[in-house]
């Protein structure tokens, strides 16, 4: 534990020099209020900086402050947040901005505990609220700065274990003060991002810690961070029904709950069926079905499972109601509806073709 902390003091000049003259320029960081911090941590997780710029901007024209967030339909942040993934993120955006009006005014707290009993909020987004809005000394802990910290000292800890990463704060939190915090949090995060980068062989040469750094001494960088191998992603068969009305596609409503709860998809059925099954199914929903052809194949991964996808194209006679939980909505309107990414193609599919 000393030898870890003697390798993090040298290493905190160095980093906090280097950002200065590298930092990215970030609009969250132009304007870190506490609002803008949140929003934009959130966004991040499991997402790239460049992916989420234009987001990010536009849901701050559409919703500039927590109470905005809170009053918000929902149908309308999930159409906000469409192709960022993810969609409980944006759920408990909004659970935590109405928690947030009724409790303090429709501002942040500046406390820890009251930012981790929010919806959504854990250790590392509360970790960086509070270090880059509030100037408040807790560090921010995710992937990236484990990586980083497990080759700087060669740690060869799972990072999957929570005490490993409550280890890792508890060193941090030592080298943080109230003048320091903001830019600590993000020089950590900017290291991980554009130098110590995963996947990649890592820019050694261009590096603040490349002297002080221990993986980078035994040329073993690419050696770390040590985590146990996640258990293999489930994969799913799924039949994706595009049926069409005229101008008009069909569309369902997922359930509350589970995997892309409460959006918009076309009609699905698990496992590859065949045209004749197909068929069938659209007829179980009351529909008259006229011709059928091919659609693209898709696939998606999600955290744990892997969809692939089979599609038709179904025309059917036209109908002046749908069945009970079945939309009819006009083929331009479609992306109006919040239709995961999951299904990109299939709109893609639907919004190019015309009618023939």
């Amino acid at each position: 534990m000393k030898m870890k902390k003697d390798r993090i003091d040298g290493a905190i000049g160095p980093l906090l020099n280097w950002y200065r003259e590298n930092a990215r320029t970030l609009p969250w960081r132009e304007e870190p209020t506490p609002y803008r911090v949140w929003i934009s941590e959130i966004m991040l997780q499991q997402t790239r900086v460049q992916a989420v710029l234009p987001y990010f901007d536009r849901f701050m024209k559409e919703l500039p402050d927590i109470r905005a967030l809170a009053e918000v339909e929902e149908d309308r942040l999930l159409r906000l947040w469409e192709g960022l993934g993810y969609y409980s993120r944006a759920k408990n955006l909004k659970k935590a901005a109405m928690l947030l009006v009724e409790t303090y005014g429709g501002s942040m707290p500046d406390e820890w505990d009251a930012l981790l009993a929010l919806p959504g909020i854990g250790r590392y987004t509360a970790g960086a609220v509070l270090s880059i809005a509030f100037q408040k000394p807790f560090p921010a802990v995710d992937g990236n700065v484990l990586r980083i910290i497990t080759r700087l000292t060669a740690s060869k800890e799972d990072i999957g274990k929570e005490s490993f990463r409550r280890e890792v704060e508890e060193l941090l939190k030592n080298e943080y003060t109230d003048a320091n915090a903001r830019e600590l949090t993000q020089a950590l995060m900017e290291l991980g991002a554009l130098v110590c980068v995963p996947n990649h062989p890592p820019k050694c040469e261009e590096c603040p810690w490349e002297k002080l750094c221990l993986a980078h001494q035994n040329g073993e960088e690419t050696a770390f961070p040590v985590k146990k191998k996640a258990k293999e992603r489930h994969k799913e068969k799924r039949t994706i029904l595009l049926i069409r009305d005229g101008e008009r596609v069909v569309l369902k409503k997922r359930p509350p709950k589970g995997l892309l709860a409460g959006l918009y998809e076309f009609p699905g059925e698990e496992g590859e069926l065949d045209r004749q099954q197909a068929l069938s199914r659209v007829e179980g929903m009351g529909f008259k079905p006229l011709r059928i052809e091919e659609a693209p194949k898709a696939k998606h991964i999600f955290s744990h499972v892997e969809w692939e996808m089979t599609g038709y194209l179904i025309r059917i006679e036209e109908t002046e109601a749908a069945p009970e939980q079945i939309l009819l909505v006009d083929r331009t309107e479609a992306q109006n509806y919040s239709i995961p990414s999951a299904f990109r193609k299939y709109v893609e599919f639907l919004r190019l073709r015309g009618e023939t």
